[in-house]
């Protein structure tokens, strides 16, 4: 019985594994471009921008992030309401099929918190952005000093 379980075993994980790779994750349909880093002094948070393009045909959620680079990245929404600007932490960030969504200052964008080491304009950071599915997507974002207002220019990194 045993030397029988052993030789089919291959087989049963072999079709496990093609029945997984069947369904493309969230991830697989996501492009990233403009991908930066709005850095504050200090030990102050930063900020991380980016534009996502979903070339699948189901909308994709972003649920958050990570970073080693960082102890913490949480995903916020600006707003402004009766002249007063807002910040708020969300559980997601809506990426329409065939569509794109921005990360983008005075929106959506990621906060980054408590470096791990100092980081410097010019840096690039490595960035894993997580799905609704499960599924991640490391991106490249570059560090930018704190008066900049875009990923400037021969800077787009794509998946």
């Amino acid at each position: 019985m045993r030397f029988r379980i052993a030789r089919a075993l291959p087989w049963l994980l072999g079709g496990l594994c093609l029945g997984a790779g069947v369904h493309a994750g969230e991830a697989d349909h996501i492009h990233v471009s403009q991908a930066w880093i709005r850095l504050l002094p200090g030990d102050l948070p930063a900020g991380a921008y980016a534009t996502l393009e979903n070339d699948g045909d189901q909308p994709a959620s972003l649920k958050g992030a990570s970073s080693t680079r960082y102890a913490s990245v949480m995903l916020h929404q600006s707003s402004h309401e009766g002249g007063v600007n807002r910040m708020a932490m969300v559980d997601s960030m809506a990426i329409p099929a065939h569509g794109r969504a921005a990360l983008a200052p005075g929106g959506y964008h990621l906060m980054l918190m408590q470096a791990a080491a100092p980081v410097k304009a010019g840096d690039t950071v490595k960035v894993m952005l997580h799905f609704g599915d499960g599924s991640t997507l490391d991106a490249d974002f570059l560090a930018r000093p704190a008066n900049a207002t875009d990923a400037g220019t021969g800077t787009e990194h794509t998946h």
